[in-house]
């Protein structure tokens, strides 16, 4: 039997094991288990890790948006290494580990590497695993996913650009409810000058094919025949469709939502 356990436990292990040989002595069935001690895991700044420095619950962790496989990654390269492989799965762990690849110093916690790893994992997740539990996510927000637009093709659009499950529901969240528009972003994008413009593309926009080629194709037409480059016309749209400055391609989104709800979006910052 082998006992693995933080190095703050080594001043206690000689009168354990004196202990379990006084047991032995009576009980022949006793048998001293091997001792390992771990690094402990240091803070961000070089100290103990504690709960000032943010340190949770493994269940935390799952709260907060990370996958399960990015946790035991992170946690088992801390301290231990198998060469420089930085990703890699429960098998592998299971297959690679030895006590002598243990690190002698202290690991420091690093809650940017963690998110690297999530985001890697995120990528990587099956889409119908990711649908199911986005889906619960935005019900903690107050969000009720409707059959349209597909969350898979949702989620899609986004993988690629989140560290969390958390981050991921609450960027994906416009689809299925009306935006709150960022004043900020409407006062530097909604101008007057901007809105006849956007008001045409609107026009335009309803004999529109509804495929992101086409959709592409109307905006890029309102944006040469006005003499403007491409984000003058596509912020405006991106503020009135998500309610921020940032998201995946404006044609995609707008694809995803629909033409009635885009339209409908668009005619509301009209007014």
């Amino acid at each position: 039997t082998q006992v693995i356990r933080g190095d703050d436990h080594v001043n206690n292990t000689p009168r354990q094991i004196n202990m379990l040989k006084a047991l032995a002595d009576i009980d022949s069935k006793i048998r001293i288990p091997q001792y390992a001690h771990l690094s402990m895991i240091l803070g961000n700044d070089g100290q103990k890790l504690s709960k000032r420095h943010g340190a949770v619950s493994v269940m935390q962790y799952d709260e907060d948006g990370y996958l399960p496989e990015a946790v035991i990654n992170y946690l088992a390269r801390l301290g231990w290494s198998h060469g420089d492989e930085e990703v890699f799965s429960k098998q592998q762990f299971a297959e690679w580990f030895d006590l002598d690849h243990i690190t002698p110093s202290a690991a420091q916690f690093n809650t940017e590497k963690l998110n690297w790893l999530n985001a890697h994992y995120i990528k990587q997740a099956d889409n119908t695993y990711l649908a199911g539990d986005i889906i619960k996510r935005l019900a903690k927000l107050g969000v009720a996913v409707s059959y349209q637009p597909n969350l898979s093709q949702v989620i899609d659009l986004y993988r690629d650009r989140v560290h969390t499950l958390n981050e991921l529901a609450s960027s994906v969240a416009y689809f299925y409810q009306k935006p709150v528009i960022d004043p900020i972003a409407a006062e530097k994008h909604l101008t007057a000058d901007i809105k006849p413009i956007i008001a045409a593309l609107v026009e335009s926009l309803k004999s529109v094919d509804w495929q992101v080629e086409p959709i592409h194709h109307a905006i890029e037409t309102a944006v040469t025949s006005n003499a403007l480059k491409f984000p003058k016309v596509a912020m405006p749209l991106r503020v009135a469709l998500t309610g921020i400055t940032q998201s995946p391609g404006i044609d995609q989104v707008m694809a995803l939502l629909g033409k009635e709800e885009v339209l409908e979006r668009i005619y509301s910052v009209l007014k």
